[in-house]
């Protein structure tokens, strides 16, 4: 039974800044290391049995009893998140999609439904499965842009909610004005906004508008901040959901909350060839916008548009999350606007590179096979990032390797 009760906590942070190529440094007193590890461990937030309780929640498989639908991508949280442990990344990948208007702004898709005979607008999100065929969601041609995208690791993202708005300012101003990350304010679905940093194009501040919009639009799945859509619900008949799923997202958000960070693989980390490309990962100006060190929020700050307090679990922490959590073009953008202005359009999140070394693929669609080939993706002319692709292009092949070789420590 769905019972556990969230809690209301949340926070602020103190910041780190990264100068281009020297190694980041951190700035606060008393900040301590964020806990790590793939052992499904609490970092302290709750008590262990807690996180389990939740855990089993997030692994939970929903029914159309349960109000799945009536279109969906998974049928659980796990079923998207889930290696190598529940929480990390997944083989799966949605389709979004839209086109432009005369003026060259993007417009979310309008996709067809009951077999064609009804419009769904403002879909960028298309589902690809459904409970019943008339909600199948189909795409007309005149829908052009078109992109996979693959599914996010959530460990450690207690930590990223309780970075302040302050430190990702001032990590953007950091930055080489060419290179200058992108913030964006975004609402929070249980009031105010802030700096977006969840999703490809930060289009969330918080983990509980995460859990709420991915209940309803991955799984079809209505909740407390995002009621049932009611265009689609009439499709398959009746679609009432579990009255207990008021609790869920709360759930969903705590787990998150209390998961680890993603650890090193201290033994290659350890290695000759991983620290030399540590080294070089820096001089060639990876670390402009994969920022190694970041503290959060003292506790007691107010975090995610004021909604979240920071707890003492996640407050003045050093993580190493490997990113920014800005926007930048760095030549893969996917043309999609999420809840940002249209100068987003081709830019998206720097993705954290903490526990890349699990991913199964690369890049916002996975089309990237190694981490050489995702390196030399952001190398287009337009790119942000052209300059750095170009540093390493320059490098020796036995440099390339060990800087492949500090990646795969992470």
């Amino acid at each position: 039974m769905k019972w556990l009760k969230a809690l209301a906590a949340t926070g602020v942070a103190i910041i780190v800044t990264v100068p281009l190529l020297l190694p980041s440094r951190v700035e606060g007193q008393g900040a301590t290391e964020a806990p790590t590890g793939f052992d499904n461990g609490t970092n302290g937030l709750v008590d262990q049995a807690t996180h389990e309780a939740d855990q089993a929640v997030f692994e939970q498989i929903d029914e159309v009893i349960d109000g799945l639908g009536p279109t969906f991508n998974g049928q659980s949280c796990a079923e998207c998140h889930s290696t190598p442990v529940t929480g990390g990344v997944s083989i799966i990948t949605e389709v979004r999609a839209g086109h432009l208007n005369a003026e060259g702004q993007f417009v979310p898709a309008s996709a067809l439904v009951n077999f064609g005979q009804d419009v769904i607008p403002f879909r960028s999100l298309i589902n690809q499965k459904e409970i019943c065929d008339a909600a199948n969601e189909e795409l007309p041609a005149s829908e052009n842009i078109r992109t996979l995208r693959s599914t996010l690791n959530v460990r450690g993202d207690g930590f990223v909610e309780a970075i302040s708005d302050a430190t990702l300012k001032s990590i953007s101003l950091s930055q080489p004005e060419g290179m200058r990350g992108q913030l964006i304010t975004v609402p929070a679905l249980e009031g105010g906004s802030g700096t977006g940093r969840f999703g490809w194009k930060n289009q969330h501040v918080s983990l509980l508008s995460f859990s709420s919009d991915a209940y309803l639009n991955e799984m079809g799945i209505s909740n407390q901040l995002a009621p049932n859509r009611d265009d689609i619900t009439h499709l398959c008949g009746e679609n009432v959901a579990d009255p207990e799923d008021e609790e869920d997202i709360e759930i969903f958000t705590r787990f998150m909350r209390a998961t680890k960070a993603p650890p090193r693989d201290t033994q290659l980390a350890a290695t000759a060839a991983a620290q030399a490309g540590s080294k070089l990962f820096d001089q060639i100006g990876c670390n402009t916008c994969h920022v190694r060190t970041i503290v959060t929020a003292a506790p007691g700050a107010a975090v995610a548009g004021g909604t979240f307090i920071v707890p003492a679990a996640l407050g003045n922490k050093i993580i190493h999350p490997f990113s920014d959590f800005l926007l930048h073009n760095v030549g893969t953008g996917d043309g999609i606007v999420q809840n940002g202005p249209q100068s987003t359009r081709l830019k998206m999140r720097t993705p954290p590179l903490w526990g890349v070394r699990t991913h199964p693929a690369f890049l916002h669609n996975g089309s990237a096979a190694t981490l050489r080939d995702a390196i030399l993706a952001h190398g287009g002319k337009t790119s942000e990032a052209l300059a750095v692709v170009q540093n390493f292009t320059n490098l020796t092949s036995t440099q390339k390797e060990q800087v492949i070789t500090f990646l795969t420590s992470l």
